[in-house]
């Protein structure tokens, strides 16, 4: 044929030529985007991963104390406050990471208010966990046996860390004396409430457990009897002894003349009467003064402690009906009157003696 250029078949096997809008070459380059970005992923998490077991490490080292130390943390201080408290005490080092630590490790639970004591290099998760439960530091006060309610009234209201007044009247003789402990920041009416409630226990349970055939009907009346038992004694031994006397006056109706009711009926409670007692002051009538009234005066005269209400619910039983001082701190105690005027010549010619020899 002429006019026409024979053109070669076409060969299944060669592959199409690539045109620009094809999208080929597009590939690689997105390949290498998609690579980066994985790189930089496992950069990341690398990264995190050492900064997160830095940060564990970091949160159990020991801390800075050098020495036990003593923090207050408010009420309504947020986790901020008491980083920065911490870290200005010198319990942590990195109030930051003391921070992040309790909101990585600390669930959620709240760190409580209070006095702390941390001890000597304590790590920010035991700073932590200590906060989180909450253990405070417990302080005391001490009261004695015998003291008037007026005189523990005053020494809780001189006691540093309680706060607040007391809102209950000095009833004589409901409170128990012993140790109690209370945190920073108890109020003073509440610990009061629970020495009454003490002594509600205490007295309950001895009164249980009481001797039989005892010359008076009711807790109070043996309340009443242990308060002179603990202001004539502070010999344990002889409280027991010193209540069987005071029983057996009281079966025979004798006067219990007893010292302490008459400086109590003087004092009214406000304290010791720091001087002998005059014979116009033992002759002289008031409710409580045993030299003149019959039976037992019409309330306590102190707060006994358990063993003297335990000694007046189960008083030693004795035939002896007076007792005196014998200059040794303990007393002697006689059937008789003849018996007890010897001793009594014998106690203050001790008294006369010792009084001369003094410089």
């Amino acid at each position: 044929m002429t006019g026409e250029r024979d053109t070669p078949p076409e060969n299944p096997e060669t592959p199409p030529r690539e045109t620009p809008d094809s999208g080929g070459a597009g590939r690689p380059r997105a390949r290498n985007l998609l690579l980066v970005f994985v790189a930089f992923w496992i950069v990341l998490v690398v990264a995190g991963g050492t900064v997160a077991i830095w940060g564990i490490s970091a949160f159990d080292t020991p801390g800075p104390l050098a020495e036990s130390r003593r923090v207050v943390i408010p009420k309504g201080a947020g986790l901020g406050e008491i980083s920065r408290r911490l870290s200005a005490a010198g319990v942590v080092a990195n109030p930051l990471l003391f921070r992040l630590g309790v909101q990585l490790f600390g669930q959620g639970r709240p760190l409580r208010a209070g006095e702390y004591r941390f001890v000597a290099a304590a790590s920010p998760r035991q700073v932590m966990e200590l906060l989180i439960r909450g253990e405070t530091v417990l302080r005391r006060i001490t009261l004695a046996e015998g003291l008037t309610t007026r005189q523990i009234f005053a020494q809780i209201a001189r006691q540093k860390g309680l706060v607040g007044p007391i809102d209950m009247p000095p009833e004589e003789g409901r409170l128990l004396p012993e140790t109690y402990y209370f945190a920073l920041g108890d109020r003073r009416d509440a610990l009061v409430r629970r020495m009454r409630d003490a002594m509600t226990r205490t007295l309950d349970e001895l009164w249980n457990a009481r001797a039989p055939d005892l010359p008076y009907k009711s807790k109070t009346e043996a309340l009443i009897l242990a308060s002179i038992v603990e202001k004539e004694t502070a010999v344990d031994g002889e409280r027991p002894l010193i209540a069987g006397v005071f029983v057996n006056r009281l079966r025979k109706r004798m006067r219990l003349q007893s010292d302490p009711t008459i400086i109590y009926g003087l004092t009214r409670g406000a304290g010791p009467l720091n001087r002998p007692l005059r014979r116009s002051e033992i002759a002289r009538p008031t409710p409580y003064n045993t030299y003149v009234i019959a039976g037992l005066p019409p309330g306590p005269i102190a707060n006994p402690g358990r063993a003297s209400i335990a000694a007046a619910l189960k008083p030693a039983r004795t035939r002896y009906l007076y007792f005196v001082a014998d200059g040794s701190g303990g007393h002697a105690f006689a059937r008789t009157n003849a018996e007890h005027l010897r001793n009594v010549a014998k106690w203050r010619r001790l008294s006369r003696q010792r009084h001369k020899n003094k410089p």
